[in-house]
């Protein structure tokens, strides 16, 4: 791991220079410049100062951050199909993240699957068509065009009662499809 860069790194990302950092961490502005460019090491406690000035610490600073894919296609898509509707998982694996954004085609009289009340919330935008929102005991119409925001405090779900299909983009905190 190249330490220096990574400080360095931080210390851009804080927007702080040599001098404020040197100020922060009661250590010299020679000093720091010299661990950015890997020509000293500093030690364990002097990198605990460092690391504190720019608001991290050991352990996140030392934890490998793997990439993960960024970009998805058509092909990325898994997709289920069901009678009255079919979800398209537009970013696969998404159960791991902290949202999951689902396509969500709902069939002419169809309903999506209904979700219990959860800790949580959901957004959603209807790309074709209309539907009706189902939150509790409210019926609300959502059309082309417009946003749904719930909580997730009620049993809830989606239908359509139009003659066309509804395309929705539907996004969960945490992931629940």
């Amino acid at each position: 791991m190249d330490i220096g860069s990574k400080i360095k790194a931080l210390r851009t990302q804080n927007h702080l220079t040599l001098e404020e950092l040197a100020s922060r961490s009661e250590l010299t502005k020679g000093f720091l410049s010299q661990v950015e460019r890997n020509l000293t090491s500093p030690s364990v406690s002097t990198l605990e100062d460092i690391l504190e000035a720019l608001g991290t610490d050991l352990g996140s600073f030392f934890k490998e951050t793997k990439e993960g894919k960024v970009i998805f296609k058509k092909e990325d898509y898994f997709v289920d199909e069901h009678d009255d509707y079919c979800i398209h998982w537009i970013v696969p694996n998404a159960q791991k993240n902290e949202m999951e954004p689902i396509l969500l085609t709902l069939h002419p009289n169809g309903k999506s699957m209904i979700l219990n009340p959860h800790h949580g919330e959901e957004f959603g935008y209807v790309l074709e068509g209309s539907v009706v929102l189902v939150n509790g005991e409210k019926k609300c119409p959502v059309k082309e065009g417009e946003t749904f925001y719930v909580v997730g405090n009620f049993r809830h779900y989606l239908q359509n009662e139009g003659k066309k299909d509804a395309k929705v983009l539907w996004i969960t905190t945490p992931p629940l499809f």
